[in-house]
């Protein structure tokens, strides 16, 4: 099935050309119709009206004829030969009993009719001269070509002109046989054809030989008609097939503009997708393995920073060249954003495939400053699929948009390297971008469901072991796919901004819960509801908070927001609003994974926090027992020099000497394995009757 974008394409590249086509072919056929029909008919009034006249003296030689023989008893021609004409007389029989002048008759003979003539007339072509004949369709026709030629061969002495003259030559006086037909000496050109007339009821029949006689200056006209007609149609063709070339250089350049990539200037993504769907529906491709590969320069913006853009964009120019001239028959490459390149290869031998983009890759680290620049590829294989009895079959359906995102998820693989590598979409990643999916489809079922469950993971005093506090965490007790840990749907929630409804949720969920076990009377300690960076871009978010907390009707200070560190890498003058707006409404606000980042102290400094979670990693490692405890024993005494309480996370099972340290250390609360897992809201209720664990 085409792409949108092949499609799109096809429209643009044929309606351009399509367009002036067909109009340029009915104004030519129009033009044609009209104007020819102009010169036939024009034509055929000079012949019917010159040829009526003919036939009709003709016809006047068989009527005295016939006459004369009714009184006398026999023909005799004597008083009709005085014309001059051709003629000859058959009887029944086809035998000639009289002849005046040669016989030039062919056998072709057709019936036409003439305007003023009521029945139709047998005529005959003269087998010397065929100027004009009679055709299929009733009308006398002429020969245009023939016409034309003898004229100019008059022009040029080739032909004898038959001169008509008023005035005898020897007398000099109007004979009366030539004062009737001939009033000018104008050059003449006669056109031959034979007619038939029946002489009464004796079978006999008179063929006469009649002209089309026409001045030269009107064969002229015709003939200037017929060639402005004929150079008219032939213009018009050459106007076509320039529009035609015209349009095909126009789509030619607009197809080049369509695919042209303004950085490397080589082809476009555009170009990649329309070119490599068709190449991967062809049928000599079927029997073939593609591979679909992601080519990326690392750290492209860093090489930019310090070199400059346009550098930067000589490697991209350079990329091209080299990835182009690596290309076999019937494999492409093109630019697809930024540092990107979408290649598509043929790679039915997998370790040849291998070496191939080693090679590539070595070619391209080698810079001409020595500068040493690295490359990730990202690949997809395309096998072929055959059919039950073992054929090969045509890729009918293909979406390379597709291939290249699944070499791109391979590529992202990589993305914590510097140094170039290679990595291919396997099945591990298909069922992860399945999961992911998955996920997506029914995030919002499942939150109008109540699939969503809160847990509570309690809060520890080391020192005195009572509960003071809790984290709540989000469990997807799915009917379909079971309990679902948040590492699972979290992530996913946070890149397709679902997050923002969960924290809703959780939010909403948490005040509920205290309000409830207020009405028990139970003590309730804070429980620190976790808030995405997503939702600070919002200007009202402290006031969405409030009022969520309000409408449970639980006290403002059970309810601590949760602020990962990453988020404060964000709008740091907006963070610091919504910060202080929630401390005004009497929220506690804390930083979560204190040290997972890099500029954990410069946000200590700016942001006014109430509570400093340190982050797991410090009590895991090597180091956990040495450096690592300077480091903690330090923060927690930079946290009480700035008025802000403790919580040192992830303290597991068995961890009694971490949790003595802490306490030696003034840690305010502990939250781990070590004292409990994440529960449901009834067993964490049940740890609030029982504040102090054993």
């Amino acid at each position: 099935m085409a792409s949108r974008n092949e499609k799109r394409y096809r429209k643009i590249k044929k309606h351009h050309i399509l367009g002036t086509l067909i109009f340029l072919f009915i104004f030519c056929a129009c033009m044609s119709v009209v104007l020819g029909g102009l010169v036939r008919y024009y034509i055929e009034y000079m012949l019917d009206s010159k040829l009526g006249a003919e036939y009709r003296a003709v016809v006047l030689i068989a009527d005295v004829s016939q006459n004369y023989r009714e009184r006398e008893g026999h023909y005799s021609f004597d008083i009709v030969d005085d014309e001059g004409r051709e003629f000859f007389v058959e009887d029944a029989d086809g035998n000639v009993i009289f002849q005046n002048g040669g016989n030039t008759r062919s056998d072709i003979g057709r019936k036409v009719r003439f305007s003023m003539f009521s029945d139709q007339v047998e005529v005959y072509e003269d087998s010397v001269d065929n100027a004009i004949f009679p055709g299929h369709d009733g009308q006398v026709h002429m020969n245009i070509g023939e016409v034309a030629g003898r004229v100019f061969s008059t022009f040029t002495g080739e032909l004898d002109v038959r001169v008509f003259s008023p005035f005898d030559e020897k007398t000099h006086m109007p004979p009366e046989s030539q004062a009737d037909i001939y009033v000018t000496d104008a050059e003449m050109i006669n056109m031959p054809l034979w007619v038939a007339v029946d002489m009464g009821d004796s079978g006999n029949r008179l063929f006469g030989k009649i002209y089309f006689s026409a001045e030269i200056k009107d064969i002229i006209l015709l003939v200037i008609i017929a060639s402005i007609v004929v150079l008219f149609l032939v213009a018009v063709q050459i106007l076509v097939l320039t529009s035609t070339i015209r349009s095909l250089v126009n789509q030619h350049r607009m197809t080049d503009i369509f695919f042209h990539d303004t950085v490397t200037d080589g082809h476009n993504w555009m170009w990649f997708l329309i070119k490599g769907e068709q190449l991967l529906r062809k049928r000599r491709s079927a029997k073939n393995s593609y591979a679909v590969l992601d080519l990326v320069f690392v750290n492209y913006r860093n090489y930019c920073v310090c070199h400059s853009v346009a550098e930067g964009e000589m490697q991209l120019k350079r990329m091209n060249r080299i990835a182009g001239r690596s290309l076999r028959k019937n494999e492409i490459c093109s630019h697809y954003a930024s540092a990107n390149f979408a290649l598509l290869l043929c790679c039915n031998d997998r370790h040849e495939l291998d070496d191939r983009i080693k090679a590539l890759i070595s070619e391209l680290e080698k810079t001409e400053d020595g500068q040493r620049i690295s490359f990730h590829v990202g690949g997809e294989i395309i096998n072929p699929s055959i059919d039950e009895r073992g054929r090969y079959v045509r890729r009918k359906q293909v979406d390379l948009e597709y291939e290249y995102n699944n070499a791109c998820a391979a590529r992202s693989t990589l993305s914590d390297r510097d140094e170039s590598a290679v990595a291919f979409f396997d099945n591990k990643m298909f069922e992860e971008q399945k999961w992911v999916n998955t996920v997506q489809a029914n995030q919002q079922k499942a939150l109008d469901n109540n699939e969503f469950v809160v847990y509570y993971q309690p809060k520890y005093d080391p020192q005195s072991g009572r509960l003071k506090g809790a984290e709540a965490l989000i469990r997807w007790q799915s009917p379909e796919f079971g309990f679902v840990s948040p590492g699972r749907i979290i992530p996913i929630f946070e890149k397709n901004g679902f997050i923002t409804k969960i924290d809703h949720f959780m939010i909403k969920s948490v005040a509920r819960d205290q309000k409830k076990w207020l009405d028990q009377g139970l003590t309730c300690v804070p429980v620190s509801v976790n808030v995405s960076r997503a939702h600070f871009i919002e200007s009202d978010l402290a006031e969405q908070i409030r009022d969520m907390v309000d409408e449970a009707g639980t006290p403002h200070n059970l309810i601590e927001i949760e602020l990962t560190e990453s988020a404060f890498f964000d709008d740091k003058k907006a963070m610091i609003y919504t910060i202080g707006k929630l401390k005004e409404y009497g929220f506690t606000v804390s930083m979560d994974d204190f040290g997972s980042g890099y500029s954990s102290l410069n946000s200590l400094k700016d942001m006014p926090l109430d509570v400093l979670k340190l982050d797991a990693e410090f009590f895991r490692g090597e180091n956990s027992t040495e450096r690592g405890r300077i480091v903690v024993a330090e923060a927690i005494k930079l946290a009480k020099s700035l008025n802000m309480r403790t919580v040192a996370e992830g303290v597991e099972e068995g961890e009694l000497d971490q949790v003595r340290f802490l306490a030696d250390q003034g840690c305010d609360m502990i939250q781990g394995y070590f004292y409990a897992k994440p529960m449901p809201g009834g067993d964490f209720e049940e740890k609030m009757k029982n504040p102090v664990t054993n």
